[in-house]
């Protein structure tokens, strides 16, 4: 699986009220930067964002051939599109996989996914069942890798052991440091995989944020950024891509100045003190 070193996000591009020509435009602008992996989840905006990606790409269908689809499915909401769910729950069942992949190859008016990423864990998910869906779904050329998104380190082996996976989509930031502790990132880099990272930027947080560890962290943000002559926002994804997990940043932006931020990270490096100033300034502390 290749996915480019950025991926951009669209899980607000209902919010953005946008035309089709409009959003054709960003997404050619997207790949004119290099950002060719696009990520989705059926449920994004109330099941609606998927149908207008599609509806974009099939004014220039052949931009296809240039990116990656990624998409998510496993949780149920409840919304007039979906009046068979009574409540918001979690469904990994076979039947449900194939039927949630069939959907987004249909709103995305596109053949297969690139990636196809459970997105969430399910208490009840049966691994044997999963990989049987997943095998067909391969089989069938609908899905080409397939992946999980906010799994526990125990949770992601017990699948892999079944089936195949390609990355853990996970939260990591400045201000939720976890998955650096956990063994989340220990087991991929074990078994030489790549994460994806949503919510880099804490969702806003490390720039408006008005809690100490945010105040702190953006403090350290800008002293790097004065220091290297780039944006706080650069520095924040520079300090994901200097971990050797090699995590692979989700920009969920319509502003193309924001990918670009996160682009003109590539190009800075942070050495291993930066580094832990940024990680001190999150903790509070020193580390021990």
């Amino acid at each position: 699986m290749t996915l480019s070193p950025i991926v951009a996000g669209c899980w607000r591009m209902a919010e953005w009220g946008w035309t089709p020509a409009e959003r054709l435009r960003w997404i050619e602008q997207c790949l004119d930067r290099g950002v060719t992996t696009f990520d989705h989840a059926d449920i994004y905006g109330g099941y609606a964002v998927e149908a207008l990606f599609g509806e974009a790409l099939a004014l220039a269908p052949h931009l296809r051939q240039r990116m990656q689809l990624v998409s998510k499915c496993g949780i149920q909401l409840v919304h007039p599109s979906r009046p068979e769910h009574r409540l918001k729950s979690y469904n990994t069942s076979a039947a449900h996989l194939i039927a949630s992949v069939e959907n987004s190859l249909c709103t995305l008016q596109t053949d297969r996914l690139d990636l196809l990423l459970i997105h969430r864990p399910d208490p009840l998910m049966h691994p044997a069942e999963i990989a049987e869906a997943v095998t067909r779904l391969q089989a069938a050329g609908k899905v080409r890798a397939f992946g999980v998104s906010n799994f526990t380190p125990s949770q992601f082996a017990l699948l892999h052991a079944a089936v195949p996976l390609a990355t853990n989509q996970i939260e990591l930031h400045p201000l939720h440091r976890t998955p650096l502790h956990d063994g989340t990132l220990d087991q991929l880099v074990g078994l030489g995989l790549r994460p994806m990272v949503w919510s880099p930027l804490a969702g806003g947080r490390l720039f408006s944020g008005t809690a100490p560890d945010a105040m702190r962290v953006r403090a350290t943000l800008d002293d790097i950024a004065r220091r290297h002559g780039v944006t706080p926002a650069t520095v924040a994804y520079a300090w994901l891509l200097r971990h050797p997990s090699r995590p692979h940043p989700l920009v969920g932006s319509r502003r193309i100045e924001a990918l670009d931020e996160a682009l003109a990270a590539q190009a800075l490096t942070l050495d291993a003190e930066m580094w832990h100033e940024v990680w001190s300034a999150g903790e509070g502390a020193e580390v021990a």
